[in-house]
């Protein structure tokens, strides 16, 4: 079972909203990343408990469910944005002191999430699943899926689609788009705050350092020349880089509309 921390809620308030998953019906476990289990030390487990919790319909023991709240850049326009349909159950903490965001993806609704419902459909998230574990086993710093599970609730696009909820696994959510947000939407305390949180959970080598922010961005300029290098070797195509979905910790995410060109 996960083991849970929950430091990014010692951030203020606004940073995050307090919510629950919208529980599902009948969830079914489609696919189970027994390799990501290993990761996080979690034993393999099948069982009902875990299925539901992998399905928002239980939180697990620790667990302080919130979703997230950021700012971006999204053609062209910048914009107050938020996990619009996702979840973060907490940072599982492995036998090793290795800590992870659990993630729920189409979960239901959120304070963020305007007028979307807050679901994803089956073959979204079987996507995300194949194409993030393409990317890792392809070297490539990315989140990683740990689980698809489907529900008997319908997901209506252009047609009715079959529901899912996919667990994503990151060593952070935190964006280029949250310190936009404590820019733009917060005060200069809530930026250090943000930039002392990530400097500890991400950075701990330059938190002492000489002008620690200054060294911050160098290091995510580093790491983001770095990933685009990699995503250009393969052929990659983010499809939706905006500054929301520009990780500080340098893990390529959000599998929407991507792609592979195929000369590659």
């Amino acid at each position: 079972m996960f083991n849970f921390d929950n430091s990014y809620i010692s951030l203020p308030d606004k940073f995050y909203s307090r919510v629950h998953p919208s529980p599902v019906a009948k969830p079914e476990l489609v696919l189970l990343n027994k390799e990501l289990l290993k990761v996080l030390t979690i034993h393999s487990n099948n069982s009902e408990e875990f299925i539901a919790e992998l399905s928002g319909n239980k939180i697990p023991r620790n667990s302080i469910p919130f979703s997230q709240a950021y700012a971006g850049h999204q053609f062209g326009h910048f914009t107050m944005l938020g996990d619009g349909r996702a979840i973060i159950l907490g940072e599982h903490i492995t036998a090793d002191n290795k800590r992870y965001d659990i993630q729920l993806k189409g979960c239901g609704q959120t304070p963020y999430s305007r007028r979307g419902d807050g679901r994803a459909t089956l073959k979204a998230m079987l996507r995300e699943y194949l194409i993030s574990e393409a990317m890792h086993y392809l070297n490539i710093p990315t989140s990683r899926s740990l689980a698809v599970v489907k529900t008997a609730d319908p997901v209506f696009r252009e047609t009715a689609n079959v529901g899912a909820v996919l667990t994503r696994v990151m060593k952070s959510h935190i964006r280029i788009g949250t310190f936009e947000f404590a820019r733009y939407f917060g005060t200069l305390d809530d930026l250090k705050e943000l930039t002392h949180y990530t400097l500890k959970r991400l950075y701990p080598d330059v938190e002492h350092g000489k002008i620690p922010a200054l060294r911050l961005l160098e290091e995510v300029m580093r790491i983001q020349i770095d990933i685009v290098a990699q995503w250009m070797r393969v052929g990659f195509i983010h499809g939706v880089m905006n500054t929301d979905n520009t990780s500080i910790s340098g893990e390529t995410f959000d599998y929407g509309p991507c792609a592979f060109m195929n000369i590659y």
